[in-house]
């Protein structure tokens, strides 16, 4: 069995997750005539994989800190093919929904406990560093594949093709996985209760909010539609952190997204994931319904983009090696802010190589270092027995990017006059979001100085001997 080996497993399975996120972002439209739905139910399709996915995550993530890495890799993988099969064949809109929430229950089980083995493969902390610098570019990755083989597939035979994708590699690594990784070690007497009730007000919690911010793609946020499942989201997730309080063993540990390292670097990897999330979403609908390109060209258009991924995404180790994490993740937001500035300047004229190009190349540039160095940073001082935990809270940041920021961004591209000026707006509100966490981040993250003693106080000299008392002159004659 060799680490190398067993890691390119783990991070396909991981890439492949984050694929079946934007698997439907290119044919969304196809979609739409062939179910006849509208812009609030795309964008709820679009979120349904990412509401069960966000909202279990944290229970995947104990679940594997109790149960073991690959018993439960083992299990989600079952539940995600079995989805992702369904999905392929699903009849309408409420099928493909309904399975679609069901493979976000297969990833929150798979994610964390991949992660979990990623630490059993490498113990030593270097190394370990190293891994979860390639691990953050995979996700971003994996996004792209998504949403460019779904037009290829979406071209050349049927959106529901694209589904092929996770279901081969969750069949593979079914197989591959006893053969590749490590075996679950032995656990030590009885383990500890869950914590059902902190499972139960986080999962209802994060999935009522994810809700009601999907809901503002149609209603007002003064509407009862979005009002209600807000309330009730954010009265769970109370509910949540006064029960976490009182658990002898929490889901969520109090004070576990306290620590300033952690919690910058899941607010950059949100920040991340929305605004590449965002840039999918409104350039597949601004190409095909603006300027009437085809699936097949839409995908072609994000070429270039996920060429400065790979490329950004084999630079970000060595980029963190030499400067550090907190350079890295602070530069990439800044470099993606660049980029997404200049999407805003985008019209209904805006030619491709010259108005959208730079953009499509500054924002993936910046985005696969930040994603890398804030993975690092989320993950490095975790001990080994919450690994688990911390995936889970990680993956759970990089599901709710998407679905908030979306929800947040549409609303301000919904303020304007014509669809083109808002998806302007939203470019430029996501680029200034961008911009004001890589200076957080920057501040945040900066190496506290140590504290200064001050020095004690100088040992007193010794008295000097007393000096002999001169002679006398007839004491000298004698």
């Amino acid at each position: 069995m060799s680490a190398k080996h067993g890691f390119a497993l783990l991070g396909t399975l991981q890439a492949t997750l984050i694929f079946t996120i934007m698997i439907l972002m290119v044919p969304l439209p196809r979609i739409a005539g062939e179910f006849g739905l509208g812009p609030s139910e795309l964008l709820f399709l679009s979120a349904a994989y990412g509401l069960s996915f966000s909202g279990l995550l944290l229970l995947g993530g104990r679940l594997t800190d109790r149960h073991g890495g690959r018993r439960m890799l083992l299990l989600g993988l079952t539940v995600f093919a079995a989805g992702s099969a369904a999905a392929a064949l699903a009849p309408g809109f409420t099928a493909l929904v309904a399975v679609r929430f069901a493979q976000g229950v297969g990833a929150a089980l798979t994610a964390p406990a991949a992660m979990a083995l990623v630490r059993t493969l490498f113990p030593a902390p270097d190394a370990y560093g190293r891994a979860m610098a390639t691990w953050g570019g995979l996700s971003v990755l994996g996004a792209t594949a998504g949403s460019l083989l779904s037009g290829v597939m979406t071209a050349w035979v049927s959106w529901r093709w694209a589904f092929a994708v996770p279901v081969v590699v969750a069949l593979a690594g079914l197989v591959l996985a006893p053969r590749l990784l490590p075996a679950d070690a032995p656990r030590d007497g009885v383990p500890p209760p869950l914590d059902l009730r902190g499972a139960v007000t986080a999962t209802a919690g994060i999935t009522a909010a994810s809700y009601g911010l999907v809901a503002t793609g149609e209603h007002p946020w003064t509407s009862s539609a979005v009002l209600v499942p807000l309330a009730a989201g954010l009265l769970l997730l109370t509910a949540f952190a006064i029960v976490e309080r009182r658990a002898n063993e929490p889901l969520l540990p109090p004070g576990f997204l306290a620590e300033r390292r952690r919690a910058t670097a899941l607010a950059a990897i949100m920040v991340t994931a929305a605004g590449t999330a965002l840039t999918f979403f409104l350039l597949s609908l601004y190409f095909q319904q603006v300027h009437g390109w085809t699936p097949l060209r839409t995908s072609a258009a994000f070429v270039p983009y996920a060429a400065a991924l790979v490329g950004s995404g084999r630079a970000a180790g060595p980029l963190i090696k030499r400067y550090g994490a907190r350079a890295v993740t602070a530069g990439g937001l800044a470099v993606g802010a660049a980029g997404l500035l200049l999407l805003a300047g985008l019209d209904l004229g805006s030619p491709y190589a010259t108005g959208l190009l730079p953009g499509l190349l500054l924002l993936p540039a910046g985005a696969g270092p930040a994603f890398a160095g804030a993975t690092v940073l989320a993950t490095g001082s975790v001990p080994r027995r919450q690994t688990g935990l911390a995936a889970g809270v990680m993956n759970t940041a990089m599901e709710l990017g998407p679905t908030i920021g979306l929800a947040a961004l549409m609303s301000v591209a919904a303020t304007r006059s014509t669809p083109v000026s808002g998806y302007a707006a939203a470019f430029a509100a996501a680029g200034t979001a961008y911009a004001l966490t890589a200076v957080t981040a920057a501040i945040a993250l900066r190496p506290r100085p140590a504290p200064i003693t001050p020095n004690p106080p100088p040992e007193p000299l010794p008295l000097p001997l007393p000096l002999p008392e001169p002679l006398a002159p007839r004491e000298l004659s004698s």
